[in-house]
């Protein structure tokens, strides 16, 4: 391949508006995840791609490169993915991070893929370090973390060593990228079931066709407010992503009787500041952020449902709305959440 294909056949390409075929957009981001793309050829890749606008079999070949390239994560059983894509610009407190924890209390298999702050104040591993979790593990552990506690952290700055090489033009160019929602995408676990955020509605479909593309389960949403969660301030639109076929909904959270909140209600700070919240909602504190997290830790419950039973699509999504919440609740009543963080940092930080 890398014999017929080049930096000046790609970037001719994107400038005449062409879509790159898979295998095409594949070869690219091999080149940047091996360190072989210059500086320059990668800032040409990103902009030129912004500007005539990424294609689904762009992004597929994105992921396919950055899979094949990723530290590696073996686990034997069905897990769930919590995520947004970031770059949703309000700093709102670690949402789906804080519902990760709870739908592993909740009994479903949680790996969440994550990173540096994109849109929070802190990042998922800023606030899951300052609550005590080690992320510093080498695979084996994290693997073995998971079989012993039903829930791991996947640092995207240790599995995916080649994207350290796109950090400083990503930085420098200081706009959104096809990297800004190629991670959620980019779990090396492979989990079978995601409940993805995405902040900018217009990579919503290229999110929903890779998930489509590989016949994958996924809960893809996005808050009317342009938050890349569920959110409570206003509506929700949801992509139910199952065996190939979209369905669409919309989510009024007053029908679940959560009742509406402002964005301010929902910010954070830094990360010890989160990871109090974090704290505070897993032992049963009330209020507009224990709203917001049970309402995406119960899509994130739906997902895990629907991968294992794709025939619960038939059932309306309001009903399975109001079951997940139920479980998302009584985890966080009954103590499991917090035990579960507790048994998480502990196992992390266990010599072995």
């Amino acid at each position: 391949m890398s014999e017929t294909l080049s930096w000046p056949s790609i970037l001719t390409s994107l400038l005449e508006s062409s879509p790159l075929s898979v295998a095409e957009a594949t070869w690219a981001m091999e080149q940047v995840v091996r360190g072989e793309a210059t500086p320059a050829q990668l800032a040409a890749l990103l902009i030129a791609l912004r500007a005539k606008g990424e294609t689904v079999d762009e992004v597929v070949g994105f992921r396919d490169a950055v899979l094949e390239h990723a530290v590696s994560l073996d686990v034997d059983s069905m897990a769930l993915d919590i995520v947004g894509t970031g770059g949703d610009r309000f700093g709102t407190v670690n949402i789906s991070s804080t519902a990760s924890i709870i739908a592993a209390a909740a009994g479903t298999p949680v790996i969440k893929h994550g990173n540096r702050a994109a849109s929070s104040s802190s990042g998922s591993s800023d606030v899951f370090a300052a609550l005590g979790v080690d992320l510093t593990l080498s695979p084996e552990r994290v693997a073995e973390v998971f079989r012993r506690t039903n829930i791991a952290f996947v640092f995207a700055a240790m599995f995916h060593p080649g994207f350290r090489n796109a950090v400083a033009v990503r930085r420098e160019l200081g706009v959104p990228t096809v990297f800004n929602y190629l991670g959620p995408l980019c779990n090396p676990a492979r989990p079978e079931a995601s409940a993805v955020g995405v902040a900018q509605l217009d990579r919503v479909p290229l999110v929903v066709g890779v998930f489509q593309s590989r016949g994958a389960t996924a809960l893809v949403f996005r808050g009317d407010d342009g938050l890349d969660e569920l959110t409570t301030t206003g509506h929700s639109h949801i992509w139910e992503v199952s065996r190939g076929s979209v369905l669409e909904h919309d989510l009024d959270p007053r029908e679940l009787d959560l009742p509406r909140a402002s964005i301010d209600q929902l910010l954070g700070r830094n990360a010890e500041y989160n990871a109090n919240v974090v704290r505070a909602v897993l032992g049963g504190q009330r209020g507009p952020i224990r709203d917001i997290v049970l309402l995406n830790a119960a899509a994130g419950l739906i997902a895990y449902d629907l991968a294992r039973e794709p025939d619960l699509v038939r059932t309306a999504i309001l009903d399975r709305f109001r079951g997940a919440l139920e479980r998302a609740a009584e985890a966080v009543d009954s103590g499991a959440a917090t035990a579960k963080l507790e048994e998480w940092a502990r196992e992390t930080r266990r010599v072995v």
